[in-house]
C-alpha cells in the first residue's frame, strides 16, 4: 500500500524511546522528515542521530509539552522544513496508585502531560495545517481509557484524549485536517521487557488477549502511519483500538 508521505514533516512527542521511537522510524521509512521530541534531551538526540545514520532527515528538540514556551520553540524548529504536517501526541507517563493514596502531584503530572500536552502541541501546529489545507493530528490514547485499578489519573487522561480527538476533528475537518486517536493495548516495549516480572506479566496479559499474543511497537507505528496517510483521508474523529481484541478487563 502506497502511503504517499514523502516530504511530509512529522513531529512526534515522547519519541526518544518506546512506541514514540518506533513511530518516528516508521514515518521516516515512509519518507517523512522527522522532528524527534522528548523531555529527555539525550534520548531525543540519540534517536535523531540513529535516524540520520539510517539515511533519514531528522532533528532533535528537547521539550516539556506542559510548558507553552517550550512547545512554541519545538514547533518553530520545524519551520526550516516549512512547518509540521503530522503531529503525533504520544508523550505520557504513569504514576500509578489507588486514588485514596494518590498525591495531587501524581494526578496533575500524568493528566497534564497527556491532555495539556496534546492541547498545547495541537494549538501550536494547527495554524500551519489550516493554511496548507492539509494536516494530521494523531493522539496516542490507551485501552486504559476503559479504566484500570490504580490508574485513575492515567485512565482519565487517556479517556479525555478521546473526547479531545472527537471535538477537534469536528473543528478542523473543513480545513483539510483529520484528527484521530490510536488506543494501544499491552505493547511489549523494550522498557516493558526489562521489567523483572515481565514473564509473569506477559503470561497474565496474553491470557486476556483474544488473538493469543501481545503487541509490539510496530503494531502501533503501522496504525499511526496509516492514519497519517491519504489512504485514511476519510477517517476522522475515530479511535483505532490496537489491542488484539481486548478492551476492558
Amino acid at each position: 500500500m502506497e502511503l504517499n508521505l514523502m516530504g511530509r514533516v512529522a513531529l512526534v512527542t515522547g519519541s526518544g524511546s518506546g512506541i514514540g521511537r518506533d513511530t518516528v522510524f516508521k514515518l521516516a521509512e515512509e519518507g517523512c522528515r522527522i522532528v524527534v521530541s522528548d523531555i529527555n534531551a539525550d534520548s531525543a538526540r540519540d534517536t535523531a542521530a540513529d535516524l540520520r545514520e539510517a539515511g533519514h532527515e531528522a532533528i532533535a528538540v528537547a521539550c516539556d509539552v506542559t510548558r507553552e514556551e517550550e512547545v512554541e520553540h519545538l514547533v518553530a524548529q520545524a519551520g526550516q522544513w516549512g512547518g509540521v504536517d503530522i503531529l503525533v501526541n504520544n508523550a505520557g507517563i504513569v504514576k500509578d496508585g489507588y486514588l485514596t493514596k494518590m498525591s495531587e502531584q501524581a494526578w496533575d503530572s500524568v493528566v497534564d502531560i497527556i491532555l495539556k500536552g496534546a492541547f498545547l502541541c495541537s494549538r501550536a501546529v494547527l495554524p500551519q495545517m489550516m493554511e496548507k489545507k492539509w494536516g494530521r493530528v494523531i493522539n496516542i490514547s490507551s485501552r486504559s481509557l476503559f479504566g484500570n485499578p490504580g490508574q485513575t489519573n492515567y485512565s482519565a487522561g487517556k479517556a479525555g484524549l478521546v473526547g479531545f480527538t472527537r471535538a477537534l476533528a469536528q473543528e478542523q475537518g473543513r480545513f483539510g485536517v483529520t484528527v484521530n486517536a490510536v488506543a494501544p493495548g499491552f505493547i511489549m516495549t523494550p522498557g516493558m521487557r526489562n521489567l523483572p516480572h515481565f514473564p509473569q506479566l506477559q503470561e497474565a496479559a496474553t491470557a486476556k488477549v483474544p488473538v493469543g499474543f501481545l503487541g509490539e511497537p510496530r503494531d502501533i507505528s503501522n496504525a499511526v502511519a496509516f492514519l497519517a496517510s491519504d489512504v485514511a483521508r476519510y477517517i476522522s474523529g475515530t479511535t483505532l483500538f490496537v489491542t488484539g481484541g481486548r478492551y476492558s478487563g
